[in-house]
């Protein structure tokens, strides 16, 4: 299954956001760590990422590092801010807001939601 293109627009800022509230990480482990998450279904590209990351950066959401590895190369490391956190919390209850208006509409069974949802 394909998943459209609008619907992983739309989902780009939430997941990296729970992804980094997991700890901090690079560009390529964030690409693979989404892809394994997603059990391959959410493969992103480089080209799609990192114009988000620095959106993100921009906004506030997210901050970046630098580290220099072992073998001496720059590596680029991201990390959720207080503000990411913040926003984290919105993009959920949004999220769990909109499961429960498909769940109804499609007549599925609900599911268990955290309080306050």
């Amino acid at each position: 299954m394909t998943i459209s293109k609008e619907l992983v627009g739309a989902t780009f800022r939430p997941l990296v956001l729970s992804l980094l509230s997991d700890g901090d990480s690079y560009g390529y482990d964030i690409i693979q760590r989404m892809k394994q998450e997603s059990e391959g279904k959410l493969v992103w590209k480089d080209g799609s990422l990192y114009p988000v990351l620095h959106r993100m950066e921009d906004e506030g959401t997210i901050a970046s590092y630098w580290v220099t590895t072992d073998a001496g190369r720059r590596r680029k490391y991201y990390r959720i801010t207080d503000d990411g956190v913040r926003q984290l919390d919105q993009e959920k209850m949004q999220w769990i807001h909109m499961d429960s208006i498909f769940t109804r509409l499609w007549d599925l069974p609900p599911r268990m939601t955290p309080a306050g949802a």
